[in-house]
């Protein structure tokens, strides 16, 4: 999947107004390791949904990416510390791909007006779970943070 496929598709899909957010596959759970990336990007993924709620009738078409891992530098760059780092548990928690297949997946996602592009699949039964069991998605994540805090 190129990205040169992406730029025809993006033009056709240009209707009305489109605010396309950018945050992780982590803006709809908890990050490991740090709570303010957690609470922002929950409150930012809030604010979306309200701008849909409230303009989506008027033209505006509110999408959100989130993806789990994408390879970029921010995601591999460390702390310096030899602490975790946000892309330590990126990597832990699944597969990265490639900003040309992620650039692929965004442009099918604004030509269907879709608001939450979850390129890596895993992310949807994610939430899913979290919604439906709570207590097993704590479970799991107080698991993952084990594994990648080394606790």
């Amino acid at each position: 999947m190129g990205c040169s496929s992406s730029a025809p598709r993006l033009a056709r899909a240009r209707r009305g107004l489109l605010l396309l957010n950018r945050f992780s596959g982590r803006a709809a759970f908890a990050q490991i390791g740090s709570a303010t990336y957690s609470v922002s990007k929950h409150a930012a993924v809030a604010f979306a949904e309200w701008m849909s709620i409230t303009y989506g009738d008027k033209g505006l078409r509110v999408s959100c990416l989130c993806p789990q891992g994408v390879n970029t530098n921010m995601l591999n760059a460390s702390d310096g510390l030899g602490n975790a780092s946000g892309g330590d548990v990126v990597r832990a928690s699944g597969a990265v791909l490639e900003p040309a297949d992620v650039a692929d997946i965004v442009a099918d996602a604004i030509e269907r007006e879709q608001f939450l592009i979850l390129p890596h699949p895993e992310v949807a039964g994610y939430l899913a779970l979290k919604a439906t069991e709570p207590e097993r998605w704590l479970g799991g994540m107080r698991k993952l943070q084990r594994r990648v805090m080394g606790a």
